[in-house]
């Protein structure tokens, strides 16, 4: 299984980006041909609508009801193994940001790691790999 990061989700459904075309092969031959399952969050989805609504950031930001539908899509589809907050994941969170000594702008992408790691998921798929290399996953980019 393979963890989600926001990033990949983003530069699936904005064409605009660079990335776009090798996030979408990267779907097809590593995720759906292989078929392995992706670990997705609610906090990614969250983070997701925020960022591609946002016209500072893109000259074709989507609509919020855009970005609701594919965040919906993403939450339903057969692919997507979906991952919550738990104890467990909440202190091994806690844990992480004091042990690495980590600031107030390491704190989301810590909490998706923990989630991550609790939940088996030991990859994740993200355009920032620097985000999470500290905490021994192996990282996947598009």
């Amino acid at each position: 299984m393979i963890g989600t990061d926001t990033t990949f989700l983003v530069q699936l459904e904005l064409v605009e980006l660079p990335a776009h075309q090798a996030a979408h092969q990267f779907l097809q031959h590593k995720i759906l041909q292989p078929q392995v399952p992706l670990a997705l969050a609610p906090q990614v989805l969250a983070e997701f609508i925020h960022v591609v609504t946002d016209p500072r950031r893109f000259q074709n930001p989507l609509t919020s009801e855009e970005a609701l539908a594919k965040a919906r899509f993403w939450w339903q589809a057969a692919e997507v193994h979906q991952v919550f907050p738990n104890h467990d994941s909440t202190a091994l969170f806690l844990d992480w940001m004091q042990r690495h000594k980590l600031g107030r702008k390491r704190i989301l992408d810590t909490q998706l790691a923990a989630l991550f790691w609790s939940a088996g998921v030991r990859q994740i798929l993200t355009a920032n790999p620097a985000d999470f290399q500290i905490f021994g996953f192996q990282l996947l980019t598009p």
